[in-house]
């Protein structure tokens, strides 16, 4: 049982006005921390032991001699043998004691158990703390079941590889890089059993994930990720704000389809199976005609998030969608948090960030804006779970 809503409103209710802005030290802090200081709030990264320098050195605010912020947006950096070291009493004492509002990340869910953040975790959340779970595709109730109770479309699955009659994608983590996707594309049950034979030889994937894949159709089209933003402390007509676009730049995918085709057969068939590790990302924007249907999807997942996770999808989330020929949206993945290729928009924002709010607004930045709107008006227990 998740810790009971009330809890978590009582803890943020003797908080100062000015609350620490926090993060786990990887996939998008920089961007949670700029926007935080972009907006004069605190902010802290919690790093894990030898991955902490790029925030304690390099991203690490310098003051001058007034105590204005003169370069970077890390204010504070506390460093942890593990990130699932955060769930110790004493560290969480020592966030409650500094007012810190934590938001999630795809590495708080991936490397922090995540029935130790529902239950032990007591530090409130920027977000919705029940839905981190629906990432997962093991978990009965996850994003597939959200998604198509809200008439959202997703990709057919097929229950079982002899199932595979066209092209499909295989979704399991990576074996050892937990954080990261063993995923590899077929087209038929002998080219399944060929690929996952040779992943399995080089350590690319385990034996219990294969058992527990998902197979669906692969839908063919640009790979657009949308990311919204909802506020609950607006009029629900308002709530749903579309910010930016992104798109993934995956390894070794990537350097496999710059190659010709010539040369990509001449490689070793092991090496002909791309892996679809990410590693970076870049900007995108959508034709406008397009829109229209981004918005539906997204206040269908709005609606479904707060209809069966009460009280829903709060602040930043992402669709990760696939766009046919036909300009039909398919909704392949699902944060319910702030997605990976935010940092895109550091400084800069997102082209539709700005359009709304006539500033540079990127995730990080819209984030602690919602922080300040929600201290400022004495509701900030309404964005917390």
């Amino acid at each position: 049982m998740s810790i009971p809503l009330a809890e978590v409103r009582h803890i943020v209710g003797d908080y100062p006005r000015t609350p620490t802005v926090g993060t786990v030290g990887s996939h998008s802090a920089i961007d949670v921390a700029d926007g935080a200081v972009t907006e004069g709030l605190p902010s802290l990264v919690l790093a894990a032991e030898g991955r902490d320098a790029t925030y304690a050195r390099y991203f690490r605010t310098v003051r001058d001699h007034a105590g204005g912020r003169r370069r970077g947006c890390v204010d504070e950096v506390w460093t942890l043998p593990r990130f699932a070291d955060l769930l110790g009493p004493a560290v969480q004492e020592r966030m409650r004691h500094h007012g810190v509002l934590l938001v999630p990340n795809r590495a708080l869910s991936a490397y922090v158990p995540l029935d130790g953040i529902e239950r032990e975790l007591r530090v409130p959340i920027v977000g919705s703390r029940a839905l981190l779970r629906i990432e997962e595709r093991s978990e009965r109730e996850n994003y597939y079941t959200l998604c198509a109770a809200a008439g959202i479309p997703i990709p057919r699955e097929f229950r079982s590889p002899e199932e595979i009659d066209r092209l499909a994608i295989v979704k399991l983590p990576h074996a050892t890089r937990r954080l990261e996707r063993g995923f590899f594309s077929v087209a038929s049950v002998e080219e399944y059993h060929r690929k996952s034979s040779h992943l399995l030889a080089r350590g690319t994937i385990s034996t219990e994930d294969l058992a527990h894949a998902r197979i669906e159709e692969y839908v063919l089209g640009p790979v657009f990720n949308f990311n919204f933003f909802f506020s609950p402390l607006v009029e629900r007509s308002v709530g749903l704000e579309l910010l930016g676009v992104d798109e993934r730049r995956e390894s070794n995918l990537d350097g496999l389809v710059r190659l010709p085709a010539a040369q990509q057969l001449e490689l070793s068939e092991s090496a002909r199976i791309p892996e679809f590790t990410v590693v970076g990302h870049g900007t995108l924007t959508v034709r406008e005609s397009i829109l229209e249907e981004v918005f539906r999807l997204g206040e269908k997942f709005v609606d479904a998030t707060r209809s069966r996770y009460p009280p829903g999808i709060i602040g930043p989330f992402c669709l990760q969608t696939c766009i046919d020929k036909d300009g039909h949206l398919t909704v392949f993945d699902v944060a319910a948090r702030i997605g990976g290729g935010t940092n895109v928009h550091l400084g800069l924002g997102h082209p539709y960030g700005n359009a709304l709010w006539r500033m540079p607004m990127s995730t990080g930045r819209r984030i602690a804006l919602e922080i300040r709107h929600a201290v400022d008006s004495g509701r900030l227990s309404e964005i917390v779970t």
